[in-house]
C-alpha cells in the first residue's frame, strides 16, 4: 500500500481531526468518507489515540545518505581546489567529474544526477557562470591602491567639500542579452530579435556628497551607433558639475577617452575644482558603477528583443531612472567595493 499523500505533519492531523469528529458524535463511515480514507484506517486510528502518541507523527526518514556529513566536508574541501587540482585540464566542475572524485577518494559509484541534487541539497552548492579576471591585475597594487591611496582621495575631497564621482562607460546591444529564464519542459523559449548591431553607448556616474554621503547616479545616453569620445565626456562632466553645484573628485579608469584624451586633459586643466583620479588597472570591481551597468544589462534588461533602437533607448532610460530612486541598491553597489569614504 503506498504512503497517503502529504507530510508526516499533515497526515497527523488528519488523523486527530478525523478521531475528534468520532468522539463528537459522527459515525466512523461518515468520517471515513469525509477525510477519504477506508472506514477501517478510521477504527484504526481510534484505537491507536487510546496509547500515548498512538497519532504523533511518524516521519519515513528515508534511505541512508551515501556519503556521511564527515565525508561531505571532505568532499567540499576538494571541491574547493578547483577541478584543474584533480587532474583536469579547466576549471571545470561538472556532475560526472565530482562524481569521479567521490568515487577515487570514497570508493562510491554515484550516478551523476544524484551528484547534482547533493551538490544543491547538502553542500549548496549551484551551478554559477564564472567571472572572468585579468592575468594582468597586480594584486598588491590594487590591495595598496584600496588600503592607502584611496583614503587619501576620499579625504582630500572632503576638505575641499567636494563629490566623490565614479564614472564609467558601457554599451547597449539591439542583440539581446540571453539569460536562462524558466518554461515548459521540452519547449525551449524563442527570442525574435534583429541579428543586427545597432547599439546604444552611455556614460553614468554614480556620486557619493561630502557630508551625508548620499548616494545618487547620472546617466547619458549618446544618439544611435556611436562610439563615446573625449568631447562626450568633457560634456558630462559640464554636465555633472552643473548639477553638482561644485568640483568634484572624479574615479575612473585608464581608458584613452579618460586621461589620454586631449579635449579631457584641456577640460581639467581649465577646471581645477575637477579632480581625476586612475583607478588600478584590470580591477573594475573597485568602480560601482560597473555594477549599474551589471544590474541594468544583465539582470533588467536581460532577454529583451526590442523591436528597435527607439524602444530600447525608452527601456534603458526607464531602469537607470528607476534605479535613481533605490539608495539602497546603491549603497549595495558601493558596498561591494568595500571602498570606505572618509566619515
Amino acid at each position: 500500500m503506498s504512503r497517503p499523500f502529504g507530510t508526516a505533519t499533515e497526515l497527523e492531523r488528519r488523523r486527530r481531526q478525523a478521531v475528534d469528529a468520532v468522539r463528537q458524535g459522527h459515525s466512523p463511515e461518515t468520517v471515513a468518507r469525509v477525510v477519504g480514507v477506508n472506514r477501517v484506517s478510521v477504527y484504526r486510528w481510534l484505537a491507536a489515540a487510546r496509547q500515548p502518541d498512538g497519532l504523533a507523527a511518524k516521519p519515513q526518514l528515508g534511505p541512508t545518505p551515501r556519503l556521511s556529513s564527515q565525508q561531505l566536508q571532505t568532499l567540499d574541501g576538494l571541491l574547493r581546489q578547483g577541478a584543474q587540482a584533480h587532474g583536469w585540464p579547466n576549471g571545470l566542475w561538472t556532475c560526472a567529474r565530482v562524481a569521479e572524485v567521490i568515487r577515487r577518494q570514497f570508493l562510491v559509484p554515484l550516478h551523476h544526477d544524484h551528484v547534482g541534487r547533493m551538490l544543491r541539497a547538502r553542500l549548496n552548492w549551484t551551478p554559477q557562470k564564472p567571472r572572468r579576471r585579468a592575468r594582468e591585475r597586480d594584486p598588491q597594487a590594487i590591495d595598496d591602491w584600496k588600503t592607502f591611496t584611496f583614503p587619501r582621495i576620499a579625504e582630500a575631497a572632503q576638505q575641499r567639500d567636494a563629490h566623490l564621482v565614479f564614472l564609467d562607460e558601457s554599451g547597449y546591444m539591439l542583440t539581446p542579452t540571453v539569460r536562462r529564464t524558466w518554461a515548459p519542459r521540452g519547449s525551449k523559449p524563442v527570442l525574435d530579435s534583429w541579428d543586427r548591431r545597432d547599439r546604444l553607448s552611455a556614460i553614468s556616474a554614480l556620486t557619493v556628497s561630502p557630508r551625508s554621503r548620499r548616494l545618487n547616479l547620472y546617466f547619458d545616453l549618446l544618439p544611435d551607433n556611436t562610439n563615446i569620445r573625449g568631447e562626450d565626456v568633457v560634456d558630462f562632466l559640464r554636465r555633472l558639475k552643473e548639477h553638482l553645484g561644485g568640483g568634484f573628485t572624479v574615479l575612473w579608469d585608464g581608458s584613452r577617452v579618460h586621461g589620454r584624451s586631449r579635449h579631457v586633459r584641456d577640460y581639467l586643466a581649465a577646471h581645477p575644482e575637477i579632480v581625476a583620479e586612475t583607478l588600478p588597472a584590470y580591477a573594475p570591481e573597485l568602480n560601482p558603477d560597473e555594477l549599474v551597468w551589471g544590474w541594468s544589462k544583465y539582470s533588467r534588461l536581460s532577454n529583451l528583443a526590442a523591436e528597435n533602437t527607439d524602444r530600447l533607448r525608452d527601456q534603458v532610460i526607464d531602469e537607470l531612472s528607476h534605479l535613481r530612486k533605490r539608495p539602497d541598491l546603491l549603497r549595495s553597489f558601493m558596498d561591494k567595493t568595500e571602498l570606505t569614504p572618509a566619515a
